[in-house]
């Protein structure tokens, strides 16, 4: 039985000497893994439709085991993001944000559109890190782990200074610091855009201005609660730091 999907490729593995594994992260099915018979071969009609980050229209078969890709109908391959080393290495850190948080088939079109939206402002030029970062938010949503950012996690208040705790799982105010001693201090200007990512709808994306300062503290923030509540581990991720150092 054949079934076509909106997807992007957000992996690809080489599978004997002319085949790739692609992992699709489509708009009706969630999660696919597809067989690409024959796609490394260079005269292959698979050849271009299975590359990484790729956008398109793919016909599989549909059956309990690995899928067949039949055909791939690419409408974007985001060159900029192909082509420009530090956008690769904050792609790559997403799609597998993507691939390691989701279950396989399981449908969330609003993930779908998160992706691609994300990916199309990336190659469009847009700051990569802010993009990333409003992603990673969106992400810790997505899988269930989403810290508390619109009020004190211990005494629900709403003003006043707030750091943040790892510990606590969110915002903790001035009156409750004395819970948690390793509580992150952040300035106030992170805890308003931390609180802006979280609700903030990526389709009304404009020109946002953020300090570089600002991008630091999000992003140790981001990482320690990533580390400790996600259990996964990217290379990625690894990768993009080094770029990140080198800037």
């Amino acid at each position: 039985m054949l079934q076509k999907a909106e997807g992007i490729i957000i992996r690809t593995n080489d599978y004997g000497e002319s085949h790739r594994i692609v992992t699709l992260y489509t708009r009706e099915n969630g999660k696919v893994a597809v067989m690409a018979r024959g796609a490394r071969k260079p005269k292959s009609r698979l050849a271009s439709g299975t590359q990484l980050f790729t956008y398109g229209y793919f016909l599989f078969t549909k059956s309990k085991g690995m899928k067949s890709l039949q055909q791939a109908d690419a409408i974007d391959h985001f060159t900029s993001v192909m082509t420009d080393l530090t956008k690769t290495a904050y792609s790559a850190y997403i799609v597998e944000l993507v691939d390691k948080l989701v279950d396989d088939e399981t449908p969330n079109p609003y993930l779908f559109e998160l992706l691609y939206q994300t990916l199309h402002y990336m190659d469009e030029g847009k700051d990569e890190e802010i993009l990333t970062q409003l992603f990673e938010v969106k992400m810790l949503m997505v899988s269930g782990i989403r810290p508390v950012v619109d009020a004190c996690v211990h005494c629900g208040n709403t003003e006043g200074e707030f750091h943040f705790s790892i510990r606590e799982g969110g915002f903790i105010c001035h009156r409750c610091f004395e819970f948690d001693p390793y509580r992150i201090q952040i300035s106030q200007k992170t805890v308003r855009l931390l609180r802006l990512y979280y609700h903030f709808d990526l389709t009304r994306l404009g020109n946002i201005s953020v300090s570089s300062e600002t991008k630091k503290e999000i992003k140790y923030v981001l990482d320690e609660y990533f580390q400790a509540f996600s259990g996964v581990y990217l290379k990625s991720k690894r990768f993009l730091d080094q770029i990140q150092m080198m800037e």
